[in-house]
Order: structure tokens, then sequence, then C-alpha cells
């Protein structure tokens, strides 16, 4: 009997002049997708710590978090094991750092794109919902 798994993520949304910044990188299937930075909340790390770190870990810039923005639910299986996660995204803002990612093995490239351009290269239900979103903030 396979146990359900709880995850939860955090990320960041740096939104600057109109435009996001989007990673890609290779999905559980192997795919290449362009998403925004995330990653797993550490024990004893707050979602706000953990966003910042994954961002900068997987962009190269220093962010500061600007506002909470978005929960994204949804359920997924990994290696037969049913899993429910949760991820807590932020609007962010650039305050440093060089642009080169800190896990170039896992980051696969990166782009500036104006949030029409996005639409077309977002796959994730959640990362399309946060865009709806983003678009209404204009």
């Amino acid at each position: 009997m396979s146990k359900q798994k709880n995850e939860h993520s955090a990320g960041g949304i740096i939104l600057e002049d109109g435009k996001v910044l989007l990673i890609m990188m290779r999905n559980l299937k192997g795919e290449d997708v362009w998403t925004f930075p995330k990653g797993h909340v550490e024990a004893g790390e707050t979602a706000e710590a953990a966003a910042l770190r994954e961002v900068t870990e997987e962009t190269g810039w220093d962010c500061e978090i600007k506002s909470d923005f978005y929960t994204a639910e949804y359920s997924f299986t990994r290696d037969g094991r049913p899993v429910d996660k949760d991820v807590r995204w932020f609007l962010m803002r650039r305050t440093g750092g060089d642009g080169r990612p800190k896990t170039p093995d896992e980051i696969l490239d990166m782009k500036w794109c104006s949030l029409e351009d996005a639409g077309k290269e977002l796959v994730y239900q959640s990362d399309l919902a946060m865009l709806a979103l983003l678009k209404k903030l204009k």
C-alpha cells in the first residue's frame, strides 16, 4: 500500500516592466517545460524564506518579496505514490545578483517574457491561473 505524501513548495514571480522571468526545466516525464522558479520548503524554513532561496538558486537573482500572491494546490503521482502538493507563490522584485543559476544542471534556460508571450509558453494550469491574475494587476 503506497502512502499518501504531502509536499510544500514555494516560489517567486519576478514581474518587471510588464515582463515575467520564466525558467525552463525538465518535468517528471522528462519533458522540457517553461515555468516559474520554485522548490521545496525545507524543515524549519518559512515559505517566504524558501521562495527567496529557490529563486536565487534557480535564477541567480536576489529578490525581495513584494506580496503574497497565490497558493496552488494539486495532486500527482511520483514513483507510483500519490502526492498532494501546495505551492505558495510570492510577487518579487530583483535587488541584486548576477542572473546566473546556482543549479545549472536543473535550469535549462531562462528568459523574460511579456505576459502575452508567457501565455504561449506556460503549460501548468496553476501557472496559467497566476498569469491571468497578473494580467489583472496591470
